[in-house]
């Protein structure tokens, strides 16, 4: 069998398509356990002693490959199937992490050739190297599925689905902003979701102002050490940010909100100094980050108001070009919006 998507995955299921043993892999861990989840609560309906008829056997105890298998092979108790899980599945690059060990092919072969009729395997990596022969053997006799890391415009559209599904909207900028600060570990934008709908009752309405108001700034680092840069000496350096940001996948308009984001920190950092407020009470009041609070600080310091100033402004005609398709529609116009802007500024 070939590997499929999530999408895939979820198509099959909705048509009712079960296999009997599938394997589940990739970096987007959040939405591959959701997966091996919703894969039982399909074959269990509120009559079957699912307590019965579903097992968990971690890989962190190797032997526990056979008394799994062993498990699938047993009858399910009034109910049409039962689900054996295989968690903590390493099979790596190296072999020398490996838990799922090629002396247990032999094993392995023998059921994916003849798997049990009355049960679900469901295989969950945390490492699975395709290259390898025994990660090969399950792609080929099992359904494969890789959850593949979400990109920017992705983890908006889930996150208003999310929203909808409990019940509320979103601002479109409140969506954005989120995203940009949590970033892509979805599992934590999954509990900041319920965290900021929780805050957002009566109304049911998240805005941008309770996403800045609640939720910390995950991604801060990096767009930080590009907001920093800004003001250095080194012209080149940031567009070599920028690039990387971008092809690690950053949206450019919610990299743009980012930055903006950090420049109106820095000029209340700056108004802070300038007014005596000491170095300890700043960074209470703006939450810096423990890790480069004092660089923060110093990049304010060094930087000038009206410079500042300047660029939040251009800051928001580009966005509005953006959101204009002003100088070219699309994710590579307004890539080139950014980058053009980026360059004004370290040259001014």
């Amino acid at each position: 069998m070939q590997v499929i998507t999530r999408e895939e995955l979820r198509n099959n299921l909705k048509r009712r398509e079960i296999a009997p043993v599938y394997v589940l892999f990739g970096a987007e861990t959040y939405l591959r356990d959701l997966a091996a989840k919703t894969i039982a609560d399909f074959l269990f309906d509120e009559n079957s002693l699912r307590d019965f008829n579903e097992n968990e056997y971690s890989l962190n105890q190797p032997e526990n490959l056979t008394y799994a298998l062993a498990s699938a092979e047993q009858l399910p108790m009034m109910a049409a199937r039962r689900v054996v899980r295989i968690t903590d599945v390493r099979v790596t690059a190296t072999g020398t992490k490996d838990n799922l060990k090629e002396d247990y092919e032999n094993v392995l072969t023998a059921y994916l050739s003849r798997p049990a009729e009355t049960s679900v395997v469901i295989f969950v990596a945390d490492e699975f190297d395709k290259r390898r022969r025994i990660a090969k053997l399950l792609i080929e006799k099992a359904c494969a599925v890789e959850f593949a890391k979400l990109k920017d415009a992705e983890l908006v559209i889930w996150a208003r689905k999310e929203m909808r599904d409990l019940g509320f909207d979103a601002e479109e900028k409140a969506l954005y902003h989120l995203v940009g600060l949590v970033g892509d570990n979805m599992r934590r934008l999954s509990n900041e979701i319920k965290k900021i709908t929780t805050a957002a009752l009566p109304d049911r309405i998240v805005t941008y102002g309770l996403v800045e108001s609640l939720v910390p700034n995950s991604r801060e680092i990096p767009n930080f050490d590009l907001t920093d840069h800004l003001f250095g000496k080194d012209k080149r350096k940031p567009l070599q940010v920028l690039k990387k940001i971008l092809d690690d996948g950053a949206e450019p308009l919610m990299l743009l909100g980012l930055i903006a984001h950090n420049l109106r920190r820095m000029l209340m950092v700056k108004q802070m100094m300038e007014q005596g407020v000491e170095r300890s009470e700043i960074i209470r009041l703006m939450r810096l980050h423990p890790k480069f609070h004092l660089d923060f600080i110093e990049s304010a310091r060094r930087s000038d108001r009206q410079k500042l100033l300047a660029i939040i402004r251009k800051l928001a005609e580009v966005d509005l070009a953006i959101k204009t398709s002003k100088g070219g529609g699309g994710t590579a116009g307004a890539r080139m919006q950014l980058e053009l802007l980026v360059g004004e500024i370290v040259h001014s």
